[in-house]
């Protein structure tokens, strides 16, 4: 890619899109292309095509997508299912038709089967059931690694598929309904200590910048405590979902975006596709890539990290009732190590580092 090169990065402001934009532009390159959802509504096909018709993009950072936890994945599943596959027709289909020299489509290591053999390696994909309770997201992502695939196949286009691990960053979702794991817990964990130290006015204040179910922290005290002790936040306790046994993988975000930013700058399709594929085998597929950081640790655990490092007193509870969800989908990112890319930030510093964005922002 030319410095000058016209890039769309498709979900500009969210955690995966903000950090590839924030590694392109300290890199150099000045002709970064971004709509919000107000500006262009990637469910519409129409609008997609007015879009690239307009603005001619060479290059597409497809990281747009209806994301969520475990508890959104269980209420939202047509959602999950129907947007991002929508969202990836359109943005891949006007792609092709307007000839993109490359585009690097993101996807998630949920795509693997629930009891996949660990560290999940990229050819397990399609080898056994799925994790149910997030079957829809991940179908939708396997259909876009694969379009991107059969594109290349067919057309001969540049489409490269990667599959973050669980990423964590600034810009990320702390919506105690939606978000993911680790943002979700530090929120959880910064209120209840709030609680516990009795300063409702900086839980007034956190609420007021993010609203909790239309609460902006405007009600009273009770009304507020009896809001938050539905998400398991008590001054002297937490209360999280599950066992505390799964093990989890954490990326840092903009980890996450250097490695994809080095895929755009030094690796094309028929680069994966050579180290993918058997010499000679007539099925070509598995060609998408993993990018994680090959460790783990359970979510008590991180549970644990994260009450030490916002210095909360109060008691860790796990309700077992609720779903854990798959025990165990530690990546193995030797096919990215072998292109030349490895992680740099680990999970203690990361933690430490987004409880600081958050409070500040």
């Amino acid at each position: 890619m030319k410095r000058e090169s016209k890039i769309y990065v498709a979900g500009h402001r969210g955690l995966v899109g903000s950090a590839i934009w924030k590694i392109l532009s300290e890199k150099g390159y000045t002709n970064l292309v971004g709509r919000t959802h107000s500006e262009l509504d990637l469910l519409d096909g129409a609008a997609v095509k007015q879009f690239f018709d307009e603005e001619q993009p060479e290059y597409v950072v497809l990281a747009a997508a209806f994301v969520g936890g475990i508890m959104a994945n269980s209420i939202y599943r047509a959602d999950f299912i129907y947007k991002n596959l929508q969202i990836q027709q359109n943005v891949i289909g006007e792609s092709y038709r307007h000839n993109v020299k490359k585009l690097l489509f993101l996807g998630s290591t949920c795509i693997y089967p629930r009891e996949a053999p660990q560290p999940m390696k990229e050819d397990v994909l399609l080898t056994s059931p799925l994790e149910y309770t997030n079957e829809p997201y991940a179908l939708a992502k396997i259909a876009g690694l694969k379009m991107c695939e059969s594109f290349n196949l067919q057309y001969g286009t540049n489409y490269i598929a990667v599959m973050p691990t669980n990423l964590y960053g600034p810009n990320d979702n702390f919506d105690l309904e939606k978000s993911h794991v680790l943002p979700a817990m530090i929120r959880k964990v910064y209120l209840a200590k709030c609680l516990y130290e009795n300063n409702i006015q900086a839980v007034r204040a956190d609420l007021e910048k993010r609203p909790v179910e239309g609460e902006c922290g405007k009600s009273n005290d009770e009304v507020i405590k009896a809001l938050l002790g539905k998400y398991g936040i008590f001054a002297d306790r937490i209360e999280l979902w599950g066992t505390g046994a799964p093990l989890r993988e954490f990326l840092w975000s903009e980890d996450m975006a250097a490695a994809c930013v080095y895929l755009l700058e030094n690796i094309d399709f028929e680069d994966v596709r050579k180290m993918s594929v058997p010499e000679g085998s007539k099925e070509i597929r598995n060609c998408h890539i993993n990018i994680g950081t090959g460790k783990e640790l359970t979510i008590r655990q991180l549970a644990e990290l994260i009450i030490s490092t916002v210095g909360y007193n109060g008691r860790l509870v796990f309700d077992s009732t609720k779903p854990d969800g798959t025990m165990r989908k530690l990546t193995d990112p030797s096919k990215l190590h072998a292109l030349g890319w490895e992680h740099t930030v680990e999970i203690e510093d990361g933690v430490k580092r987004l409880y600081e964005w958050y409070l500040i922002n």
